[in-house]
C-alpha cells in the first residue's frame, strides 16, 4: 500500500529525474532532497530502477483506471468520449510536466531494458483502451475508418510538441515562461479546442471517402 512517505519520495525522484535524467540522479540525491536516509529508500523500493518503476506505475495506473471507466460509461456518446479523452490527456500532461519530460526526453537515455519494457507495456495497455473508444464509434457508424495507431500518435504528438516547446509558445503568445500557471491557463484550453476540432474533422463518418 502506498503511504504518504512513499508518495513524497516518488515526487522528489520525479523532479530530479526530470531535471538531471535517470542516470544523472543518484539514490543519495533523492534521499537528500526527500529528507530521508538511504536505508529507507532501499527498504521501500529496493533500487533506483525499482523506484523508477514504482513512479511510472503510480502515474500511469490512475490514467488507465479513468480510461477503463470511460469505456464502460454507456451514457456517453462516442463524441462525448473523444472529448473527455482529450481533456484527460491534455490535463494530465500539462499538469504533470516533469513526468512527461521523463517519459519523452529522458526515457531514451535509460539503460535498463526492464524499465523500457515496462513503460512500453503500460503505454500499450492504455492505447488499447483508447482504441476501444474509436472502435465503438466506428461500430455505431459515427466514426469513419482511420489508422487508429497513427491517429492516437497525432494527438499525443501534438500535446508533446506543445509541451516540450514551451519557450516557443511563450514567445508566440507573449507569456512569461516563468509563470507556469499562466502558461497552463492559456495553453490547456487552446490545445483542447484544437484537438477536438481536429478529431471531429478526422473521425466524422460524413468525411468518409
Amino acid at each position: 500500500m502506498m503511504t504518504d512517505k512513499h508518495v513524497h519520495i516518488l515526487q522528489v525522484a520525479e523532479a530530479l529525474f526530470a531535471d538531471k535524467g535517470f542516470d544523472g540522479t543518484s539514490v543519495r540525491d533523492i534521499a537528500g532532497q526527500a529528507g530521508v536516509n538511504l536505508a529507507m529508500i532501499s527498504y521501500y523500493f529496493g533500487s533506483k530502477e525499482k523506484l523508477m518503476a514504482a513512479l511510472v506505475e503510480y502515474r500511469s495506473n490512475y490514467t488507465r483506471g479513468l480510461l477503463e471507466e470511460l469505456n464502460k460509461d454507456e451514457s456517453l456518446t462516442p463524441w462525448d468520449k473523444i472529448d473527455r479523452l482529450i481533456d484527460l490527456y491534455v490535463d494530465k500532461i500539462l499538469n504533470n510536466y516533469k513526468f512527461h519530460c521523463i517519459m519523452t526526453t529522458h526515457l531514451p537515455t535509460i539503460q535498463s531494458g526492464d524499465i523500457k519494457a515496462m513503460i512500453t507495456d503500460i503505454k500499450a495497455k492504455n492505447y488499447e483502451e483508447v482504441k476501444k473508444i474509436i472502435q465503438e464509434g466506428q461500430k455505431k457508424k459515427v466514426f469513419r475508418k482511420v489508422d487508429i495507431e497513427l491517429s492516437v500518435g497525432s494527438v499525443m504528438g501534438t500535446i508533446t510538441h506543445t509541451t516540450l516547446s514551451k519557450s516557443l509558445y511563450c514567445r508566440l503568445l507573449n507569456i512569461d515562461c516563468n509563470d507556469d500557471e499562466l502558461y497552463r491557463k492559456k495553453m490547456i484550453p487552446k490545445i483542447k479546442t484544437h484537438l477536438k476540432q481536429l478529431l471531429r474533422a478526422h473521425l466524422d463518418i460524413k468525411n468518409q471517402e
